[in-house]
């Protein structure tokens, strides 16, 4: 605690850096991480003002892992606007007799993101409501809204079962993932309670997680979950000191756990099926029976940034080409579309990457001053309020939420932040002590970049004490 104060003293009685040279403070803290002064990125300015305050390597690009999705974010509220909602149909093709019907029920995505167990339910329910009790056919699922590559969960770091690998789909449900929470046995060896939410029509899963002692720490570092047939076997331990913890899985790919899904749900609602539920586009002599819409955009941006969603993030830049039918990827075209939209706001678009919009990549690009002249043209954008809404208050809620705990910046930014093996990066507003707002942005590529975050709250810490004068 004594350290933290000393170094955040030091911060606000730091003098002002000239554009271009990092504040003593924050580069004492890199050189105590090992951090290469040619693999870090700051650039800072006040929303204010004409020219930055610091501009440290900005003209390099970057990967800034997750701090990507302030693209997408900006695209699509720059083309789709915040209230913007997608919408799920249900149709049939056959006759409704007595509550059965004879022929297929059919669920057509429109891309919705934030189709969640609950909403999906209600759906189904809906469905019941409308006087369907059996369906002779199949319950057909048409995604066919949204054309997409092949996707690979294992591709970016072979842990295919990780909810931030999981593909877009345009009848995404519930996130692709199951909630498992875990309930640790009052001793040592004893066997964790594990309730998957949701069920899965047709998955077991198998628990072999026993209790432990020791402290929490990193607990997810313990456990694994791997396919076994039907089953996904888990396994690991975890520690007393824990307590009760949810973990996160996707057992499935999209497709396929979204047919699972629908299935139970089906079940649950009290509907009876002769057929399967399958992926299929829909016959074009189907009826819409009717139809869902969405929360809007901004609600899918907030749970995107705050909570860093790799999947939210692939739906939305997709979604930038819905209108193309000529199409046939509509992440890559929703990423000329990304870089399209900057270019036309006066972003810097020289080095820009976009490979999916979710930041999940080795190969994506961008330049902090290109990241600082969007945070000040979304500064001046009619939906700023709900850009700004969207990201983070650093040592409050989301991935920053455990950010400058013991600080008198805590909860005076608010920041996207990005972390991916080699990356850390940060962006988004601080609010000084004097109540002027500064945009600001930092990136560290290097091998020892997990150690970088002293040296980025060192910024904001620089920033909120007034030193970016």
């Amino acid at each position: 605690m004594l350290l933290r104060l000393a170094f955040v003293t030091l911060t606000l009685l730091a003098t002002p850096a000239l554009a271009g040279a990092l504040p003593e403070t924050v580069q004492r803290a890199l050189t105590q991480a090992g951090i290469a002064d040619d693999n870090v990125t700051v650039w800072v300015q006040p929303v204010d003002a004409d020219s930055p305050t610091i501009s440290h390597n900005a003209d390099r690009p970057m990967n800034p892992a997750s701090v990507m999705k302030l693209v997408t974010a900006f695209a699509a509220f720059e083309r789709l606007g915040p209230a913007y909602t997608w919408t799920t149909r249900v149709a049939t093709d056959g006759t409704l007799d007595d509550g059965a019907l004879a022929g297929n029920l059919y669920l057509i995505g429109g891309g919705d993101p934030m189709l969640d167990v609950g909403r999906l339910y209600k759906l189904l329910a809906r469905v019941r409501a409308s006087g369907i009790t059996h369906v002779a056919g199949d319950i057909v699922l048409d995604a066919s809204a949204l054309r997409l590559p092949p996707h690979d969960e294992a591709a970016f770091d072979n842990r295919p079962l990780r909810p931030y690998n999981s593909g877009a789909n345009a009848l995404l449900a519930n996130f692709n993932t199951v909630q498992l929470h875990l309930t640790p046995g009052g001793r040592p060896g004893e066997p964790v309670a594990v309730a998957a939410v949701p069920a899965l029509e047709g998955v077991e899963f198998d628990t072999r997680i026993v209790t432990s002692d020791g402290f929490c720490g990193a607990w997810w570092s313990r456990l694994d979950a791997v396919p076994d047939g039907g089953k996904l076997v888990l396994t690991g331990t975890l520690p007393i000191d824990c307590g009760p913890r949810d973990w996160a899985v996707a057992p499935l790919p999209t497709e396929a756990f979204t047919e699972r899904l629908v299935a139970r749900l089906w079940r649950d609602a009290g509907g009876t099926l002769s057929g399967q539920v399958r992926s299929a586009t829909t016959l074009p002599t189907a009826t819409t029976l009717f139809a869902q819409d969405s929360v809007p955009l901004a609600e899918a941006v907030r749970e995107m940034n705050k909570w860093s969603s790799n999947v939210i993030a692939r739906q939305v830049l997709a979604t930038l080409a819905i209108d193309d039918p000529s199409s046939v990827d509509m992440i890559a075209t929703g990423a000329w579309r990304a870089r399209d939209t900057l270019a036309a706001a006066g972003v810097p678009t020289q080095g820009l990457v976009i490979e999916n919009g979710s930041g999940l990549s080795r190969s994506a690009r961008i330049r902090a001053d290109a990241l600082g002249a969007l945070l000040i043209q979304a500064w001046k954008r009619p939906w700023m309020p709900e850009f700004v809404s969207s990201l983070s208050i650093a040592g409050l809620d989301g991935t920053a939420r455990k950010r400058l705990a013991d600080s008198p910046a805590n909860g005076q930014a608010h920041l996207k932040t990005g972390t991916i093996n080699g990356v850390r990066a940060m962006a988004g507003y601080v609010l000084d002590r004097d109540g002027r707002r500064h945009a600001v942005v930092m990136m560290v590529n290097d091998a020892k970049a997990s150690r970088g975050e002293a040296a980025q709250d060192g910024v904001v810490e620089w920033v909120w004490g007034g030193a970016g004068k």
